[in-house]
């Protein structure tokens, strides 16, 4: 039986790039999107290219508990144990505490954090027993430093990065490695049209790669956070 990792979120960005690395390395994924369209191209494509392992897909809003759950449980009716999963669902809104609008708090809080709480809680019990597995959350440098106009994306990463370090010291004894994925500018769509060269962020496959390296680490070392930055500094 292949390894299985769970990456959410993963048409798209990191997310994606996450995804094809697991893939040509031999791993069964399972992936989720809002688009069921994108699902099925990522699927094609890469069942197609690697000819390696099998892409599992389905549609599934990871804000809302409900979807979360029936993605959740199309996972576990695989039959397979996870192995590594990848918390990499998020979304930013800018701008500031006391003027972002109405809501943002809320949309950012259950996506970038609740996501993740809730799709760990679903799995991190089989790997506690088994006494393996790894579980990895996509955060950002603006979880570890506030920045004018981070508003409330700030404040759901910071949450995000306390419950991964939390994670870390429950399952320390239980032979499970949690890891923080703390990234600054990374090329995804949604820096598309800045006036800024590509060259100035980083590749989201450079992102995937620290992913997987951590990973194929022996179960006696866990990489506790990965920090990294683009070469010339954050923007």
């Amino acid at each position: 039986m292949k390894k299985l990792a769970v990456i959410s979120s993963g048409t798209k960005g990191i997310g994606r790039a996450t995804v094809e690395k697991f893939h040509k390395e031999g791993f069964d994924v399972a992936t989720c999107s809002r688009n069921m369209k994108d699902l099925l191209a990522l699927k094609k494509e890469l069942e197609g290219k690697n000819g390696v392992g099998s892409i599992y897909v389905k549609v599934a809003d990871m804000s809302d508990s409900k979807q979360l759950t029936d993605f959740a449980d199309f996972v576990k009716d695989l039959n397979q144990p996870v192995d590594v999963l990848v918390n990499n669902t998020g979304v930013f809104l800018p701008g500031a505490v006391h003027e972002e609008e109405e809501g943002s708090l809320e949309k950012m809080i259950e996506t970038n954090l609740y996501s993740a709480y809730y799709l760990t809680r679903a799995f991190i019990n089989d790997m506690k027993e088994r006494r393996e597995g790894h579980v990895f959350t996509t955060g950002s440098i603006a979880g570890i430093q506030a920045y004018a106009n981070g508003g409330s994306y700030s404040i759901s990463k910071f949450a995000l990065h306390g419950f991964t370090k939390a994670l870390r010291a429950e399952m320390m004894d239980f032979g499970v490695r949690v890891t923080s994925l703390l990234a600054g500018a990374t090329y995804t769509a949604s820096w598309e049209g800045v006036e800024l060269s590509e060259d100035r962020f980083m590749k989201a496959s450079d992102i995937a790669d620290a992913i997987y390296s951590a990973n194929a680490l022996s179960k006696h070392t866990v990489v506790e956070e990965i920090l990294l930055r683009p070469q010339l500094g954050d923007i």
